[in-house]
């Protein structure tokens, strides 16, 4: 019979894996912007981003609303290594004319027993950072604000509900400052729940869930900010305060709640509210267990049927009396001792029956507590993409720290429920004084942190006064180079190409192309159809240069060009055939024609000797004789940014520029003879290679290089050479990277100060992890994921910075090469002497083509620094290898009008 009455108390797995489903379900609710009005589960943001890391330190204060007892503390924490704090607090009474009467006698109230604390503690002299813990539930737009959505507990004081609390408790302080009585700075609001989890977090790192089981009862934990659309954002994480008691109160739980429970709910102060936590939460389950007792005795199963007035009163079961039932180890002692007390007078079978009802109660409310943590612990588990996860929750409540059995028993049903989380429950030390003083603690770090990494990051930021500064410099440098007078001095040396025109659509034949530019090199077959069914078909092979090559003898590089020449034509069977050949080759040359380059100095990590100040053509010419097994008509050397801008303008006439931003970063643009004073005649036009790399080897941009830029170009294979190349190219952005974290790390605000070896590793950070740390699409545990491959072991935190470096040097390389166009189509404009220019550039290279923001970047500098140009970007198809047979295709039709 007494089973009867408790069966529906009991309940299975399949419940519990139930109502955990059911409280997931919540949570997205309640995360969510348009569902968060209408959701139970409230999903408070705190704007804790951050766990303590150990490098807190400092003297704070810190005081405690909520409970039965205001309290102020002073909290001492120590950088010593060892994350030890020192508490030292003080209680005072919170009367009911102070909790059921006004907001300003509330606030004032906190601020004389801060006072009177401040003045025990001889701390009235100090300026110091204050945490407030505010154990009710608040929206916070800010982490030190928060407007009271609902009083809880016994609290019920007038004008506080809806307004910031925060503004409260200054406005309370500021009346003894005004007395020059106390200074305090209110940094940070805190819930009791975060302050648990925080406090928890000093102790073990992996602590990111924080539960409290008292009077009340709640939990919060870190969520990915991606998740959280009630804040703007979405890097990092940030602490959710769940305010998980009211879940049920859209009726989510009727169908487990019992009799019991909808007669506690309608005599509680607020009906219909708080559901979960009056299944579970101590302050209720005195009451829960009086009603069934009453219920019980009423129908003759208890104390041969004589209801007492203890029975009748409410409240007269306290918690600490069910707690006290369930000490087993006492026997039936306890049990005895209390009902006698109540004036119950039980048998033996009375005291073992309202032992059995105490163990029920108490048992379903650690279940239905840890059905709703373990939905917790799986989306964190699923939020890090785990299949089995290792994590640390902070606990603290009267529950869980006086019950008997309870611990133990939300433990078992916690590892039943989630067994692929490995669960360590800490217990809170300090309480919710110490969280809010290491809540207060680490926000005082990230701003530090903040401040420093801002100056770090300051110079990479180009306002638009700075960027028309060095589009007018480049402007400059672009004319200079054009100038009889300049050559040998300019830096940005403006190269005649000898190419004359563009593509017309009648070029046909087979042309062979060499493309060498970086640490791979390929040879082509290009076949161009004309007419109505233009096409171009291209075959292609690619072969390694090993490093022994790229920086032996000229001789053994044109050695073993000639040889994979050798190979190709062997593979496609044309070894017999003399092609016209266009030589893809992306270093600096002077041109005398478009068959004869001298080569100005290797880029890119080659350093071939017996190269620089030769013509490539006639060493690859002697390589071919050397071999002594087929002969090719080498039409023309072809610089690759040239090849971008004739593949982009086969298919759009309108095509007169070509940008490369990859590995190295150039222009190309058609030049009016008239203003090449190097190269004989006014008519027509030519492409120049502007060579733009070598833009500030003449100090001119000096004012804005870092001191990572130096850093960089120090320790470069050419340095003092190309600086506007290393400041805008894929080659150097992971290296500029590689300095900024290494400065942050020794300041202490990267992988808490440790420079991994791995870090210290010239070139690890390629310029393929900036694109995919920066991709919109990747979440930070995936960025955790590559910077893992490198070496690093980083935090969450590591992981915004990484991030927010990345992106800082990839818009300033953007923004810095948007400049550098918009000096070129700026002169286009002025040369064809209109108001607005309309003109198409050709880009290639694998920055612009695979960083998530590079070209969105370049295109609105572009815009925004030549606003009477309206420019279309068009993506070339393989410029070096399509572009250096369009080019030999146009050369030998300009050649044979000639002849003609």
């Amino acid at each position: 019979q007494v089973d009867r009455y408790l069966y529906p108390l009991l309940l299975s797995d399949d419940v519990l894996l139930d109502v955990m489903a059911r409280f997931q379900a919540e949570m997205v609710k309640g995360l969510g912007r348009d569902t968060n009005p209408t959701a139970t589960v409230k999903m408070l943001p705190s704007f804790v981003r951050s766990l303590p890391d150990g490098s807190e330190k400092g003297e704070f204060l810190a005081v405690d609303l909520g409970g039965s007892q205001f309290r102020a503390h002073q909290v001492k924490v120590f950088d010593d290594g060892r994350q030890s704090s020192q508490l030292e607090s003080k209680s005072y009474p919170t009367p009911k004319e102070v909790t059921q009467g006004n907001g300003a006698e509330l606030f004032d109230y906190i601020a004389d027993c801060l006072s009177d604390f401040m003045e025990t503690r001889n701390l009235k002299h100090k300026k110091l950072p204050l945490g407030f813990t505010f154990s009710f539930p608040c929206r916070q737009t800010k982490l030190e604000e928060g407007v009271l959505l609902a009083w809880t507990k016994h609290f019920r004081v007038r004008g506080v509900q809806d307004t910031d609390v925060v503004s409260s408790l200054r406005r309370a302080l500021q009346k003894h400052q005004a007395s020059s009585d106390i200074d305090v700075d209110v940094l940070a609001l805190v819930n009791d729940t975060v302050g648990t989890m925080m406090t928890c977090g000093y102790d073990d790192q992996r602590c990111e869930v924080g539960l409290i089981i008292g009077t009340g009862t709640n939990a919060c934990y870190m969520e990915e900010m991606r998740h959280i659309s009630l804040v703007e954002g979405d890097e990092g994480r940030m602490c959710i305060n769940t305010e998980w008691g009211a879940f049920g109160d859209d009726g989510a739980l009727d169908d487990l709640r019992t009799e019991f429970d909808r007669e506690l709910d309608l005599g509680s102060v607020n009906p219909g509210k708080q559901l979960f936590e009056k299944m579970i939460s101590s302050l209720y389950l005195g009451e829960l267990v009086r009603l069934i007792l009453l219920k019980m005795t009423k129908e003759g199963l208890l104390f041969n049927g004589k209801v007492s007035t203890a029975l009748l009163t409410k409240g007269k079961i306290e918690m600490k009396h069910v707690s006290a039932m369930e000490n087993y180890k006492e026997g039936l002692s306890n049990t005895k001792e209390i009902l006698t007390g109540l004036n119950l007078f039980p048998s033996e079978e009375d005291c073992v029956a309202v032992q059995h009802v105490c163990t029920i109660v108490s048992f379903r409310s650690a279940n239905l507590c840890a059905a709703a943590l373990a939905a917790i612990l799986t989306r964190l588990r699923d939020n890090k993409k785990l299949l089995r996860m290792r994590t640390t929750v902070g606990i603290d409540g009267g529950l869980y720290k006086t019950h008997p059995k309870y611990a133990k028993r939300l433990h078992k049903a916690v590892r039943r429920l989630v067994p692929t989380c490995d669960v360590r429950f800490l217990l809170s030390a300090g309480g919710s004084g110490r969280g809010a003083a290491v809540v207060t603690a680490v926000a005082r770090r990230l701003a530090a942190q903040r401040r420093r990494l801002d100056a770090a990051l300051a110079p990479f930021l180009l306002p638009p006064g700075t960027l028309r500064e060095v589009r007018d410099k480049m402007r400059a440098e672009l004319e200079y180079g054009l100038k009889r007078e300049a050559q040998g001095k300019a830096t940005v040396k403006m190269l005649p190409t000898y190419v004359c025109g563009t593509p017309d659509g009648t070029e046909k034949g087979k042309f062979l192309a060499l493309d060498l530019g970086g640490t791979n090199f390929r040879v082509l077959l290009v076949k161009i159809k004309s007419g109505r069914r233009r096409s171009v078909q291209m075959y292609n092979k690619i072969f390694a240069i090993p490093l022994e090559i790229m920086q032996g003898t000229g001789e053994e590089l044109f050695d073993h060009i000639v040889q994979c020449i050798a190979e190709f034509l062997e593979y496609m069977g044309i070894k017999g055939a003399r092609l016209p050949l266009g030589f893809t080759f992306s270093f600096p040359c002077r041109q005398a024609s478009i068959d004869k380059g001298t080569l100005v100095g290797w880029t890119k990590g080659f350093k071939a000797t017996d190269c620089e100040g030769e013509d490539v053509v006639d060493m690859l010419r002697e390589a071919i004789r050397r071999r002594n097994e087929f002969d090719l008509d080498i039409v023309a050397v072809v610089n690759d940014t040239v090849g971008t801008m004739m593949t982009c303008g086969y298919e759009d006439p309108n095509c007169e520029i070509g940008l490369i931003a990859g590995t190295g970063s150039n222009v190309c643009y058609m030049e009016d003879m008239k203003n090449i004073e190097i190269v004989e005649g006014n008519e027509g036009k030519m492409c120049i290679n502007t060579e733009w790399g070598a833009f500030g080897d003449n100090g001119c941009i000096d004012s804005i290089r870092t001191k990572y830029d130096r850093e960089v170009d120090e320790g470069s294979l050419n340095p003092g050479k190309q600086r506007y190349e290393k400041m805008t190219s894929g080659m150097y952005l992971g290296e500029i990277v590689r300095q900024i974290l290494i400065d942050l790390t020794k300041q202490g605000l990267l992988f808490r100060g440790h420079i991994s070896e791995s870090l210290r590793k010239r070139g690890i950070f390629e310029t393929k992890f900036l694109s995919q740390i920066e991709s919109d699409r990747l979440a930070l545990l995936q960025v955790r994921r590559i910077l893992q491959q490198l070496g690093l072991d980083s935090t969450c935190e590591d992981s915004i910075i990484v991030k927010e470096v990345c992106g800082v040097v990839s818009r300033r390389a953007a923004r810095l090469c948007g400049a550098g166009l918009a000096a070129v189509v700026e002169k286009k404009r002025e040369n064809q002497g209109v108001e607005r220019l309309q003109i198409t550039v050709g880009v290639d290279g694998t920055l612009y083509k695979l960083h998530p923001h590079f070209s969105t970047v370049l295109r609105e500098t572009v815009k925004e620094l030549a606003p009477q140009c309206d420019v279309t970007f068009m993506l070339s198809e393989d410029g070096s290898g399509k572009g250096a047979a369009l080019i030999t295709a146009v050369a030998k039709r300009l050649h044979n009008i000639g002849q003609k």
